[in-house]
């Protein structure tokens, strides 16, 4: 008779440089804000059994282009992995990163217009493949089709940031 009890633990997302609700840590704003432009740490537990790899976003559903802005697109990362740390470079290996809005690879932070408040959602998706299939050359958009429509699971948190006139 099995006695083990399988884990029902939620799937969750954090990060001690931008928690959940806060406004957007100033290291990981652009430049332009007085920022160092970096990644937030990022760290999830409770994946869904049958995860090979996985994907982190960051969007801005409030940007003025009718669409949102993405700010991040990475995938590829390997199912043992747990964490992401502060600054992940725009050339690390052990992932794949898409060009961003801004068309640079990999992480850019928020730069929103004067107005009101932007939320930024950060999510990690838990994906049953160990790789996507998609070139760090394609559009973001091929990899975003192919994480949402393959997702196990994913988990999220929104944070905020408003530039005054």
């Amino acid at each position: 008779m099995d006695h083990t009890t399988p884990d029902t633990s939620p799937f969750v997302l954090s990060s001690s440089a931008t928690p959940q609700g806060s406004e957007v840590a100033p290291q990981q704003l652009v430049h332009a804000l007085g920022g160092d432009n970096l990644s937030p740490d990022l760290h999830w537990s409770g994946a869904p059994e049958g995860t090979r790899s996985f994907a982190v976003t960051c969007y801005d559903p409030d940007a003025p282009t009718g669409s949102g802005f993405w700010h991040w697109v990475a995938w590829d990362i390997p199912a043992t992995t747990t964490s992401l740390p502060i600054g992940v470079a725009r050339d690390d290996t052990s992932l794949t990163q898409a060009h961003n809005d801004f068309g640079n690879t990999g992480y850019d932070g928020p730069e929103p217009p004067a107005g009101a408040p932007h939320r930024y959602q950060f999510s990690v998706h838990a994906l049953p493949v160990p790789t996507l299939g998609v070139s760090a050359d394609a559009p973001h958009v091929a990899a975003r089709f192919v994480i949402f429509s393959e997702q196990l699971a994913s988990a999220s948190f929104t944070a905020r940031y408003q530039v005054t006139a």
